[in-house]
């Protein structure tokens, strides 16, 4: 069976290299405004998601409650749940790492991926647009919430109002705007979709620069080793397949058929990189090491891409047989 490795994954990996070598322009001195670039990036993201949200798709979508639950509370409990449960032996030592893992876990799933693989794999795609839809905006209140209950004791700039109003200007207004101007812009953004993703991930890997840019030129990885980098992706390893079973048994229990079981392991185990980094960029204050912030987010998006992509291969083999 043929792999081919994400593009988008191979330009991450790209820009990390880059911003290692050539920090200057990411850096706090730099006279680029790369912050005042990706904040107006985000909002325009945010714009163009309103825009391509689909009202007829998401009330058609309503029908199927139970799949729907099952992938949002996979998404925004049980994900949280796992990493807490690891807290007692973290907190001490490797907090930041921990906290890192828990955004990770608060994170939306995703629109693209989540589709086209459930597309690959002959799952319920209707079903698949309307949670990895839905599941942007819920993420908008859940996931600060969340870093918020750990992120207040831990640092002394950390203001959950400010966050939300960030949030609320940023990206909540952008999106309802975009709804707003639906019957004017909405056939646009299906028309000229590659080129809003195509944007969406540029934005992402300028964020993902200067993050690793600035982390970089502060040290922030020198206590982050190659044996600690293997321990982060076994845990993400872990984590994947810890929920991905858990869905699963939950999907038999509620006598689910193959395509939304499917849907369900497929969108509940997806994490949006798109929303991790732009969060990201509002939720945590200057003090905390951006970069690191990062590390399990990207491992996980490589690594469940990868796995997913060999299951749904094998999957749609079994149903052409």
């Amino acid at each position: 069976m043929k792999f081919k490795i994400d593009n988008f994954v191979l330009a991450i990996i790209a820009v990390v290299i880059i911003a290692y070598f050539f920090p200057q322009p990411g850096s706090e001195q730099s006279k680029i405004p790369l912050d005042a670039i990706s904040s107006i990036g985000v909002s325009l993201i945010f714009f163009f998601y309103g825009l391509k949200l689909s009202p007829e798709k998401i009330k058609s979508g309503l029908k199927n409650w139970k799949l729907h639950v099952l992938i949002q509370a996979s998404t925004y409990l049980l994900f949280p749940a796992i990493v807490i449960l690891v807290y007692p032996f973290l907190k001490e030592a490797h907090f930041s790492i921990w906290l890192a893992f828990l955004f990770l876990a608060a994170l939306p799933s995703t629109v693209s991926s989540s589709v086209v693989m459930v597309s690959i794999a002959k799952g319920n795609i209707p079903a698949a647009i309307f949670n990895a839809s839905i599941s942007g905006l819920i993420g908008i209140a859940i996931t600060p919430l969340w870093v918020g209950l750990f992120l207040e004791q831990a640092a002394a700039d950390f203001d959950l109002g400010h966050i939300y109003l960030k949030l609320l200007t940023e990206i909540l207004l952008p999106v309802v705007l975009g709804l707003a101007l639906q019957r004017f812009g909405h056939t646009y953004t299906v028309r000229y979709n590659k080129y809003l993703t195509l944007f969406d991930k540029t934005i992402v890997l300028l964020i993902v620069y200067k993050s690793f840019a600035e982390s970089f030129e502060k040290h922030i990885f020198s206590s982050v080793d190659v044996l600690d980098l293997l321990l982060m992706a076994l845990a993400v390893v872990l984590l994947f397949y810890g929920i991905y079973g858990i869905i699963g048994l939950i999907a038999r229990r509620l006598g689910f058929n193959r395509e939304d079981t499917i849907t369900a392991r497929f969108c509940g185990t997806k994490k949006s990189l798109v929303h991790g980094t732009v969060f990201s960029k509002v939720l945590f204050p200057a003090s905390m090491p951006a970069g690191l912030i990062l590390l399990p987010l990207m491992l996980f998006h490589a690594i469940q891409i990868f796995i997913i992509s060999i299951i749904a291969a094998k999957l749609a083999k079994e149903k052409e047989i």
